[in-house]
């Protein structure tokens, strides 16, 4: 199995405004799909595809997801890339 690297000084908290429960349960579904599993409820962890992350829902609009951990050959970027595309998608972009 790959490197992993421990997020300390790394990757920021990713922000979603608008997340309606609809479009939560979709991103949830998005990431298990992907083979990311995911907590039960509105907060909890992320895990999967050697990332590692937080998740925060505030349970009507708000989503932060901090990723803790990912493989030493991917960027934040690519990270918070891709979980920006699942939530268009989930918004219907």
């Amino acid at each position: 199995m790959g490197e992993r690297k421990l997020d300390t000084e790394g990757c920021q908290g990713i922000k979603f405004r608008n997340v309606t429960p609809e479009v939560f349960s979709c991103m949830k579904k998005k990431l298990q799909t992907y083979g990311i599993e995911t907590s039960p409820g509105d907060f909890g962890r992320l895990e999967g595809n050697g990332i590692v992350a937080h998740f925060s829902w505030d349970g009507e609009a708000n989503l932060i997801i901090e990723i803790k951990e990912r493989p030493s050959t991917t960027y934040c970027g690519q990270v918070s890339g891709k979980l920006k595309a699942f939530m268009r998608e989930c918004q219907g972009y």
